[in-house]
């Protein structure tokens, strides 16, 4: 197994990049910055960079909804240029809460819009021809009867250094993992359970890969959470690790539209993620934070003795998680250590 975290997006890039420093020194192989509606990805990702020299740096996640598909593929092949070859793509649909409220476009056809993404990316990378599309979200050049009339065929002008920079997909929902199974190299699943990982995602999994072409290779899948071995890391659980399950479950998203809370109710919690919602929803944030499940917080992560952490590690390696991503909580160096010992 590969070994990757999410960095923080504070806004405070020497801090982070530091960071990215000091998990590239302890061994990581991967890291992953987020795009929410604070300062963009893009040039945090580009100074880290400038700033490290061997990990993986890769979006996580960029929005599909707040770029076109030749502008991710420009941004992606100009990052893995400038890293040496060293980014992923991570994508998304993100909701419509920030989709809608941040950017102002519709949130429509968010499965259709990153099955084109995909391809439209790798048709930019790969420079064998002028782009054109012609698909359900997307069209290339855009028809005279939606504009000018006066757009045209082109090429990337760049040669990208890569013509397959990695993508990945993240997907909760069942069409959405079935298409990441089929097209992405990679898939981002949150608050991975892998307990539950077959009965929620095994027959949606098994029918994308069938639809999937040899030259992907094996489908990366990354999953993990908060690690660590002693009473502080517990604490850390506890605290961040539940309030962060309550934001998801209770506030990201409507009653009825939060993939968050679908997917814990799919986990077996169905009682809990409602009463989640409603409470945080009300605005009683804490109550809603105590409701979480103390089964659900300690099956999707792995805080705990070593013994514990050790085992909770090959679940993951069983549940067909080929890249473990970490909080490390403690002395980072001597977790990264055992993580990469037990997981190898």
């Amino acid at each position: 197994m590969k070994i990757s975290t999410q960095l923080a997006y504070s806004g405070d890039y020497q801090a982070v990049a530091q960071q990215a420093l000091e998990y590239e020194n302890a061994g990581l192989d991967m890291i992953w910055v987020a795009e929410a509606y604070g300062f963009d990805a893009v040039s945090l990702m580009g100074y880290l960079a400038a700033k490290t020299e061997r990990i993986t740096i890769a979006s996580g996640i960029l929005p599909i909804y707040t770029r076109t598909p030749a502008l991710m593929a420009q941004t992606a092949a100009g990052l893995d240029a400038v890293s040496g070859g060293r980014f992923a793509l991570g994508i998304g649909a993100s909701g419509p809460q920030v989709i809608e409220g941040w950017h102002g476009v519709p949130y429509d056809k968010p499965v259709t819009r990153i099955r084109e993404m995909i391809e439209i990316c790798r048709k930019v990378w790969k420079r064998e021809e002028k782009l054109t599309y012609d698909g359900r979200a997307y069209t290339l050049p855009l028809p005279e009867d939606r504009g000018t009339g006066l757009g045209k065929p082109l090429k990337i002008i760049n040669h990208p250094l890569r013509s397959n920079i990695p993508i990945y997909v993240a997907a909760l929902g069942s069409r959405s993992v079935e298409m990441t199974a089929e097209l992405a190299d990679g898939w981002l699943p949150v608050f991975f359970m892998p307990e539950k990982a077959s009965e929620v995602w095994g027959a949606d999994l098994a029918a994308g890969k069938k639809k999937r072409r040899a030259e992907l290779g094996t489908l990366e899948v990354v999953a993990g959470g908060i690690v660590g071995f002693d009473d502080r890391a517990k604490s850390v659980l506890d605290a961040m690790g539940r309030w962060m399950m309550a934001l998801y479950v209770g506030g990201m998203g409507a009653r009825g539209k939060n993939f968050y809370n679908a997917l814990v109710a799919n986990f077996g919690y169905g009682k809990e993620a409602v009463a989640i919602q409603d409470l945080y929803l009300d605005g009683r944030k804490e109550e809603a934070a105590a409701l979480v499940p103390e089964d659900l917080l300690t099956k999707t992560n792995l805080v705990g003795d070593e013994g514990w952490v050790k085992e909770r590690i090959r679940a993951y390696k069983e549940a067909g998680v080929t890249t473990l991503t970490v909080t490390p909580v403690g002395d980072v160096p001597r977790i990264i250590e055992k993580i990469r010992a037990w997981s190898a």
